[in-house]
């Protein structure tokens, strides 16, 4: 990582997202979590009061080891054990079937691949096991997704790669998740083209398709037999 990327993105995430304004969002997000649970982008820790008794423990995906340094006094106060446990969401180094809960918050829009980040969730999480996410994305009205497109370009530079026009609903679709729940709105007190957020939980879908290895999903036909 170059030195912005390394010394200033983490000190720029902490403010933005640190705000009381987004606290009530992370209480919702967290509410769903559970047993052991697996957090990617877990940045500089904004989440760890916000989690419920029924977590047993966290493992932390963070790549940022200022982003990580930066959390430990959130990490020490936790009534919650949270370990770093990797450090690159697209590669996961858990078994298959491993987590009861998976954290996404404010991270899919800057995962280089989130669809293979996603695909990872989906392979540690176990079949009864829960996404729980909050993201940005691109907004539903034309005159919005114009300047975010705009602002896109400047938006990566400034913010380690934060994308503006990815789809979070339809990356999890894609990725062998049924959506169970879902709210789309803008965040009050953030333009919009930052602030048009899609809040829920996910599963792990059970198909024929998605008990193929992962490696096989793409180009892949399947013949099914005439009934």
């Amino acid at each position: 990582m170059g030195i912005y990327a390394d010394q200033i993105v983490p000190r720029i995430v902490n403010v933005t997202c640190g705000t009381k304004a987004i606290e009530h969002l992370r209480v919702r997000t967290c509410s769903e979590l559970r047993g052991e649970v697996i957090e990617i982008g877990f940045g500089t820790g904004h989440n760890v009061p916000f989690y419920p008794d029924a977590v047993a423990k966290v493992h932390a995906v963070e790549p940022a080891e200022l982003g990580w340094r930066l959390a430990q006094e959130r990490v020490g106060a936790s009534k919650v054990a949270v370990e770093r446990s990797g450090l690159d969401g697209q590669s996961l180094p858990f078994p298959d079937d491993t987590f009861d809960s998976a954290l996404s918050t404010w991270t899919l829009c800057t995962i280089p691949d989130a669809a293979t980040a996603l695909g990872e969730l989906r392979r540690v999480l176990k079949p009864d096991g829960v996404l729980s996410f909050v993201e940005h994305g691109l907004s539903p009205e034309e005159g919005v997704r114009r300047w975010q497109h705009r602002l896109e370009p400047i938006q990566k530079r400034v913010s380690g790669g934060c994308h503006l026009t990815r789809k979070p609903e339809t990356m999890i679709s894609a990725a062998g998740f049924r959506i169970d729940q879902i709210d789309n709105f803008y965040e009050d007190g953030t333009p919009r083209p930052f602030g048009y957020l899609s809040l829920g939980t996910a599963t792990p879908l059970l198909s024929l398709y998605w008990c193929l290895p992962l490696s096989t999903h793409r180009n892949t036909t399947i013949d099914l037999p005439d009934v």
